[in-house]
């Protein structure tokens, strides 16, 4: 079993299980050309959040870390026309291809996208006493993954779905000693989300285009 293979069932999966996209190839696409970095989810791991979302009913939705749009894509066509996303991005020049990617799929009424470091958008969000999100995605820096958790769940309810992506990181999350400060970050968010009793959770590991990784999935419950 290796990296080829894996991508090559990847590649049968979403042919037989998607339908071609221009909007979501357009997002690739010019995401590659303003030098955006290759890190978005597989078309794969984008139907899931997509499917995840709408089966759970979500009306709101908060993903952390927006990059090019494609994952934001995904999530905004889950939601009824009456929904909403609110995106946050550090990069600006990230946030402008991904409103250029999200307005071409007629999407861009849904979506916000707030421009500055996650965790200060974060916190003005509680500070707003905004309306608890239905389905939150975390997908940014991993050193962040502890705080962006704790402020998640004050931006939740009980039935609110979380879910955060690349936390196998290789398998090297087994490892106490690790001095890499991402496998570090998702250790202590997974550390987090085991003594939290509001929370129940689980990880699936997943191979494909993307490598050897995971995600966590979390159910707040109270």
């Amino acid at each position: 079993m290796n990296e080829e293979l894996w991508t090559k069932v990847d590649d049968y999966l979403v042919s037989l299980l998607t339908s071609p996209d221009d909007a979501l190839d357009a997002a690739l696409a010019d995401s590659a050309a303003a030098g955006l970095p290759e890190i978005n989810v597989a078309p794969n791991q984008g139907k899931l959040l997509e499917i995840l979302a709408r089966m759970h009913g979500s009306r709101r939705i908060l993903e952390i870390g927006t990059l090019g749009g494609y994952s934001t894509i995904w999530l905004a066509r889950s939601l009824p026309v009456d929904g909403e996303l609110i995106s946050l991005e550090l990069e600006s020049k990230h946030a402008e291809v991904a409103r250029t990617n999200i307005d071409r799929t007629g999407l861009g009424r849904m979506v916000e996208i707030q421009v500055g470091p996650a965790v200060a958008s974060l916190r003005n969000l509680v500070a707003e006493e905004v309306e608890p999100f239905d389905f939150i995605f975390i997908d940014a820096d991993k050193e962040g993954y502890p705080e962006y958790l704790i402020l998640s769940l004050q931006l939740s309810r009980p039935g609110t779905v979380i879910v955060a992506d690349n936390v196998v990181r290789n398998g090297a999350v087994v490892d106490p000693a690790s001095s890499d400060e991402r496998v570090r970050g998702v250790r202590r968010f997974l550390e987090l989300v085991a003594a939290e009793p509001r929370v129940e959770a689980t990880v699936v590991q997943t191979v494909g285009s993307k490598g050897y990784d995971g995600f966590a999935l979390l159910y707040v419950s109270q």
